[in-house]
């Protein structure tokens, strides 16, 4: 099967039919990646099948969970992933890509113009300095964060970007009991409460992923999130 065919068959397993040239912007884009690849350390994913399943598919699982025009922030967003990706299937959602590396910045720029999305920006800063600013803190429907950090730690980057009624998707892979039990008193404290865990396999393999929503459900105490990396030397209990 030559890029088009396998994109397609791969997100037919999540219920999305690609149309030409949404088909035509992920080969782009990957094409992009392992480009830029070869000067900085963007992925450790360069086979094309392992790139549309793990990073074009992955990112897309959480469709369901966004409305058209929401406005979203990616944190963390390394590559573009999930951002990038959603943009690419979902036109009208506006999107804030963040990542604390200038040089990722460049680059998901470069993917912006090259594919002429519209209504998407690319913030060279970390969660915890941009989360400060009143024209971030509490305005974005939906935070998305993609294999960033513990859960207690991502909840302290996460919520003081998202509005009363928004929400977290948290994207992770297998094993997070443990991990979702400790970060439930941090949760709490920064506003939030957890509404659902959805686990799956991804596409047609034994890849094992959940994908954890938390609801806003009160203000963030002005004090979160706390200084550069304290969030995650120490998180919250």
């Amino acid at each position: 099967m030559d890029f088009n065919e396998k994109i397609l068959h791969a997100f037919k397993s999540i219920d999305i039919k690609l149309n030409e040239n949404e088909v035509q912007s992920f080969k782009k884009y990957m094409d992009l990646l392992l480009e830029w690849n070869t000067k900085i350390n963007l992925t450790a994913i360069t086979e094309e099948d392992e790139i549309i399943l793990k990073h074009f598919l992955d990112s897309c699982t959480i469709m369901k969970y966004i409305k058209s025009e929401d406005k979203i922030i990616d944190i963390g967003t390394g590559a573009g992933f999930p951002g990038i990706p959603l943009k690419i299937i979902n036109p009208d959602i506006h999107i804030t890509l963040m990542d604390s590396l200038n040089k990722r910045i460049n680059f998901l720029n470069d993917v912006i113009d090259k594919l002429s999305l519209k209504n998407i920006d690319a913030v060279h800063s970390r969660a915890e300095d941009l989360a400060r600013n009143e024209k971030f803190r509490e305005k974005y429907d939906i935070a998305v964060s993609r294999a960033v950090a513990n859960l207690s730690t991502l909840s302290e980057y996460m919520l003081p970007f998202v509005k009363i009624g928004g929400k977290c998707i948290c994207m992770k892979g297998p094993n997070i009991d443990g991990e979702v039990e400790n970060a439930k008193g941090a949760i709490s404290k920064l506003g939030g409460r957890i509404k659902s865990i959805d686990n799956f396999k991804l596409g047609n393999t034994e890849n094992e992923r959940n994908i954890i929503v938390i609801e806003k459900i009160a203000h963030t105490n002005p004090k979160f999130p706390r200084k550069a990396g304290l969030p995650s030397k120490e998180p919250l209990k």
